[in-house]
């Protein structure tokens, strides 16, 4: 499969080659008619593109697929000249003298939308982050850089990994999307983070509330699109070097990243690698369960990790086609905090405190191989997308090997193994019969091949597929008034895989005799689902304010996790168990967006309204295991009804100073089921973040120096979902300096970032956090030092 695959890109970069044959470039200087010097800054327009030439006046602009047009070339205090082109013609270097003139230049009209229009356009409620707002937030992991976010929380699992939130839904009811691709790994676990290098992304928008209509089933509480970069200019070579390196954790990093163009064919590449140690908390003591866990000079044993990863993409670029294929290989190793994954170190002889930097037993090492295709193919009133990937999730969970209950004693360490091969194909149409009609439809088709090993067992193996086809509609009433529908209908197989115990457990008949058998936990069973979603909404815009409104319908299939999981979950301290008769999640929901900018201020509402006929979660019994008197965890559903939002608000005080605030809350009740009248687990409790921004004047070296304090508030989060515990609220202080740094004359600046986290060393408990479920504060004081080495050519 992996081969047909490779052969399809293949066939599309030839595609795309034979597709624009007999182009041409134009390459030429520019020269001040008067002193004969080079002209830098000068923009000279083609038909269907546009270059600004070098220092040394320099330019090559192209390409062209007409042997004869016409170009113009302008630039301030210079007359604007219009040439002619004949290709025909020997052209080795075309040389323009341009006239100096007291004139004022005629007016360029440019048609077209930007980026922010179009989603200011859209019904969806989006929020969108540049590349400044990822290096200005920069943390262990980018769902911790995006946690700033109004609206988005992570489940942190250490200081390396985490897991999206939107409006507090998490793990398969949140999609992320890298380059029109859904990420598939294990992000079932609530132990397993998101392997993707934040590294190198430029732009990351997130719709928050359902977007099953554009993404599938999984999309029912929101996105987290990572967008493709920018496509570099015709013959530029440009690149970065990223060092950074924290004191709390003793992190060393660095990241490299080169990309570059011909005429039609560009690359980029970038490896990335990591590496830390046990993370340190305000506290020498971790109380849990009774049990009285020491800390060693306040580190949280065995949370040290490493990561490796690397990409490489090659692309093809033309006058009606764009064609890009990227290769990605994440690597990672992380330890878990040994007392979080069994009490069994208390006897262990492993000399946890030996080293902050070891990884012991117990952790886990995760390989994420992925292979993307995106090709847009331009056809008249078309616009043709066609998006393939590969991806292969490769996870183990290591521990000591220790009898549990009656299971002997393994010979090995591995226990559990997971390995997860996903096949996507995405087909989109974009057709404009005119300005103001945009329909877009197409299908999704996924199909996942998951396999497990190892003496431990949790969930079964099994495979999915699912496909959906879908179509919406974007008109304009007017420039200002714009509506959107939509309706999809997906389809799905979930094929679960028989499992039997590979030791033998007594077994107690009716009759008062005992026999050993070797127990089933997982059958082969194959469950279909089928269900729609549909969007309706509209957008307005009033000169400085902007209105959405949108209504939607969702809906999700179950997990294997939730249909058939049967084993003992030692790091959670649980035995969980599935149920095959679950039905899919559907979801409804209404969001309203309200954005009022003028010169002093900027304000923006978001609420939503959502309720849930049959929300899957796991719900804690008053049953026990009766090997190892774990408390049975049982997948159940309920009716849920949640509602909350997002406010902001920002001023500029007298140009340097500018004031941001956010204030966001979820809050979520059961109205069925046997936790009526409880929240939802993982609830996030309100909070406020404030921010104060200003820039100072420029200094000898440093450009744009600009300082940041920020205070989180978050209050007590005292709706809970037994065993969680009420957690108290909480206020936390950050630092931050930045600047551009001139080090050499000729040379790009180098940017400089010193933050502090945590100024006050405060012992906080994130309600959200893997850690909080057994009393582990988040990281102390922090600083870290990061800076980006621009490699400009």
């Amino acid at each position: 499969m992996l081969q047909k695959f490779l052969c399809l890109c293949a066939v599309f970069s030839m595609y795309a080659t034979a597709y624009t044959q007999n182009s041409f470039t134009l390459k030429g200087n520019v020269y001040n008619a008067k002193s004969l010097e080079p002209i830098m800054g000068v923009t000279i327009f083609g038909e269907q593109n546009m270059t600004i030439s070098s220092s040394e006046g320099s330019f090559v602009l192209g390409p062209f697929y007409k042997k004869n047009t016409s170009i113009r070339i302008s630039h301030i205090g210079y007359k604007t000249q219009d040439i002619t082109i004949n290709f025909s013609s020997s052209i080795e270097n075309l040389k323009i003298y341009l006239k100096e003139t007291t004139n004022s230049l005629k007016k360029v009209e440019l048609h077209g939308k930007s980026k922010n229009r179009l989603y200011e356009e859209s019904p969806l409620v989006t929020y969108n982050v540049d590349e400044d707002f990822l290096q200005k937030n920069r943390e262990n992991s980018l769902m911790q850089t995006l946690q700033n976010i109004p609206g988005v929380s992570t489940i942190n699992i250490g200081s390396g990994q985490s897991k999206p939130v939107i409006r507090g839904l998490g793990f398969n009811r949140v999609v992320v999307v890298q380059n029109g691709i859904k990420h598939e790994a294990q992000q079932w676990g609530s132990d397993h983070g998101l392997e993707i290098d934040q590294y190198g992304i430029e732009n990351v928008s997130v719709i928050k509330g359902p977007a099953s209509l554009l993404y599938g089933s999984d999309a029912i509480a929101g996105v987290v699109d990572i967008q493709p970069p920018k496509i570099p200019h015709i013959h530029s070579f440009t690149g970065n070097v990223n060092l950074l390196a924290e004191t709390n954790n003793d992190l060393l990093g660095i990241s490299t990243g080169v990309q570059s163009r011909k005429e039609h064919w560009f690359y980029r590449a970038r490896l990335t690698y990591r590496d830390y140690g046990d993370y340190k908390v305000p506290a020498d003591v971790i109380n849990y369960n009774n049990y009285v866990f020491q800390l060693s000079k306040n580190h949280l044993r065995n949370t040290a990790g490493r990561e490796a990863n690397a990409s490489f993409s090659l692309g093809y670029i033309a006058r009606h086609i764009k064609s890009e294929t990227f290769f990605s290989n994440v690597n990672a190793k992380n330890g878990f905090f040994a007392n979080a994954h069994g009490l069994e170190v208390r006897t262990s002889d492993i000399d946890y405190d030996r080293s902050n930097r070891d990884i012991d037993l117990p952790f886990h090492t995760v390989n994420h191989f992925k292979v993307l295709n995106n090709t847009s193919i331009q056809q008249g009133m078309h616009k043709i997308s066609i998006e393939l990937g590969y991806q292969h999730n490769h996870r183990e969970e290591h521990s000591e090997p220790v009898a549990h209950g009656y299971m002997p004693k393994p010979d090995n360490s591995k226990e559990r193994i997971f390995k997860k091969s996903t096949y996507a194909l995405n087909l989109r149409d974009e057709f404009k019969p005119n300005d103001r009609n945009k329909l877009i439809y197409g299908i999704n088709t996924e199909y996942q091949d998951n396999n497990i090993a190892g003496w431990g067992f949790l969930i079964p193996a099994y495979n999915r597929f699912t496909t959906g086809a879908f179509a919406y509609d974007h008109y304009e009433l007017t420039h200002d008034f714009h509506l959107m529908l939509g309706l999809r209908y997906d389809y799905g197989t979930i094929e679960t895989k028989e499992y039997v115990d590979w030791y033998e457990t007594p077994v107690h008949h009716g009759d008062g005799t005992t026999t050993n058998a070797y127990v089933q936990r997982a059958k082969n069973k194959t469950n279909k689902y089928g269900n729609y979603s549909a969007s309706i909404g509209a957008s307005y815009i009033a000169n400085n304010t902007k209105y959405k409104l949108n209504i939607g319908r969702s809906f999700r299939m179950p997990l294997a996790n939730e249909l058939a999981s049967d084993g003992k979950n030692y790091h959670m301290y649980r035995y969980e168990k599935g149920n095959l008769d679950l039905d899919p999640e559907s979801s409804y929901q209404i969001d309203v967006d309200f954005d009022h900018t003028n010169n002093l201020f900027r304000v923006c509402m978001s609420p939503f309204v959502n309720f849930f006929d049959n929300f899957i979660y796991l719900n804690p019994t008053a049953n026990y295991n009766n090997t190892e008197n774990l408390q049975t965890y049982e997948y159940t559903q309920a009716k849920v009804f949640r509602a909350g939002g997002e406010l902001q608000a920002s001023t500029t005080l007298f140009d340097k100073l500018t004031l941001d605030g956010t204030l966001e809350y979820v809050y979520s009740r059961q109205t069925s089921g046997p936790k009526k009248g409880f929240t939802l687990p993982f609830a996030p409790p309100l909070s406020g973040l404030i921010s104060a921004n200003y820039e100072f004047k420029n200094t000898r070296f440093f450009i744009k120096p600009q300082l940041t304090a920020t205070a989180k508030i978050v209050a007590a989060q005292k709706e809970i979902v037994p065993p969680e515990e009420i957690t108290n609220g909480y206020q936390v202080f950050h630092l931050s300096i930045q600047s551009d740094v001139q080090l050499f004359k000729n040379l790009a600046p180098v940017t400089i970032r010193l933050k502090l986290n945590n100024v006050l060393d405060t012992k906080y408990f994130n309600h959200t956090s893997f850690y909080r479920l057994i009393d582990v504060p988040e990281a102390g004081r922090n600083i870290s030092l990061s800076m980006t080495i621009p490699l400009n050519h």
